[in-house]
């Protein structure tokens, strides 16, 4: 990188990001103080370390041509499916999910450094078929190569970090110029899908009767005929379409897809879904259903940040984490500590920092020359915005709890390192945006 290139970084943007780690190592500590003001945990200190690596990280690809990639992003790619696909098999053990790689303490989650890779190919693959006029067939290579390692996360299962590969694929297709109806197609049937399975948890736990209406979705005999039924109807009215080309004969087909895959897949979620994982989207709906053991942490990461109130408690004089009400503190709800230790002025401070870095991508993403360089763009605002949302609202209790961490603050190395790499792609397409 020239002097000339240097200058042209976006400063915003890293110093954005540089603020959030800073405030991730504050809470970081003050997660690890106890009630009597005694340090518990050096979390802290191996947070500085990643955050310290991960800045040299994000500054090395900011200097590297990231069409560099372009080449590499097939290998990148098949590699971190090879990596998964270990984890999956022979990864260790870590709250009921094979999720990471390593020996002794050290170890990293090959699942957060697979969004990066699949972004850089997915937006490789966009880029190169760009020139196809046929729109379904790319929207279904985009599914394919999104749906690969997504699935492989689902196996090991990380339901939480299987689902941010969702808005990645939606925000690189659509700037990728798909036809909008595809787009909607897939948005549809997830909206569709989270309904199916909410429904007769909904009406079993917080109702707490029986609704016949809602036990058939949980009905092997109902859904089969069901998914028949519209199987058929499916398929008289492609053949009319393919026949006389009539509109309404292609739109049936279209929504009587969506219901029978939502309806497929919701039924099956239902089947292998764990637990907690289920207890997860009933504590979502009603905390109180279960208070004291799964509902404690939306709880007590609701009161913390209540708490807080306007100007916040002051800095490691928090109640909720010294007095260790809040499980998975430094990891999960971070922001819960920092709501309740700096208060709503705290919190929008971490707003505003995130829609700093997420302008500047779209930024990016509008203004770069190459094509290859706004899609990678694309994929990393979704990505950061995914998981901006879900951990926030995880934490105030208006969205279920998915183990979705709060990239830059959140305890956790290969979270930490992956989000800078992605900050650096970002940067060196920005340094270079009128290249092409």
């Amino acid at each position: 990188m020239k002097l000339r290139d240097f200058l042209e970084i976006d400063f915003p943007l890293i110093f954005s990001v540089i603020i959030l780690s800073i405030f991730g190592i504050l809470f970081i500590y003050s997660s690890g103080v106890t009630s009597a003001g005694v340090l518990v945990s050096n979390e802290y200190i191996r947070q500085i370390i990643w955050a310290i690596v991960g800045l040299i990280v994000a500054l090395v690809i900011a200097m590297v041509d990231y069409r560099r990639f372009y080449d590499l992003s097939v290998y990148l790619y098949l590699g971190t499916i090879v990596l998964l696909v270990y984890t999956c098999l022979f990864g260790r053990l870590v709250n009921g999910a094979r999720a990471w790689i390593g020996v002794g303490a050290f170890g990293i989650q090959p699942s957060e450094f697979a969004k990066i890779t699949t972004i850089i190919f997915l937006a490789r693959y966009l880029d190169n078929s760009k020139r196809n006029r046929n729109s379904f067939v790319r929207f279904v290579f985009s599914c394919a190569i999104v749906f690969v390692p997504m699935v492989v996360i689902l196996l090991q299962p990380d339901f939480g970090t299987s689902l941010v590969f969702i808005p990645i694929l939606l925000a690189m297709t659509f700037i990728a110029g798909m036809s909008l109806r595809y787009v909607l197609f897939l948005g549809a049937c997830i909206v569709c899908t989270a309904v199916f399975m909410v429904l007769p948890l909904w009406q079993s736990y917080i109702l707490r009767q029986s609704m016949p209406s809602m036990n058939i979705l949980n009905n092997t005999t109902f859904v089969v005929i069901t998914v028949l039924a519209l199987g058929i109807i499916a398929a008289i009215a492609l053949f009319g379409f393919l026949r006389y080309k009539k509109r309404y004969f292609y739109w049936i087909v279209y929504f009587t897809t969506i219901i029978i895959l939502s309806l497929g897949v919701s039924f099956v979620s239902h089947k292998v879904l764990k637990d907690y994982q289920i207890m997860r989207l009933i504590v979502f709906l009603d905390p109180n259903v279960d208070p004291r053991g799964s509902g404690w942490n939306i709880i007590q990461s609701i009161t913390a940040i209540g708490s807080g109130g306007f100007m916040g408690r002051g800095y490691l004089q928090g109640t909720q984490s010294h007095y260790r009400f809040l499980p998975q503190q430094s990891t999960d709800f971070i922001f819960s500590i920092f709501s309740e230790e700096w208060g709503l002025l705290g919190g929008l401070l971490v707003f505003t920092l995130f829609l700093i870095i997420c302008l500047r991508l779209v930024r990016i993403m509008k203004v770069t020359s190459d094509p290859f360089g706004s899609y990678i763009a694309a994929g990393l605002s979704a990505m950061y915005i995914f998981h901006f949302l879900i951990n926030v609202g995880m934490t105030m209790g208006i969205m279920p709890i998915t183990g979705i961490p709060l990239l830059f603050m959140s305890y956790g190395g290969s979270a930490l390192t992956s989000a800078m790499t992605g900050i650096g792609l970002a940067l060196s397409i920005y340094t270079r945006r009128f290249q092409h």
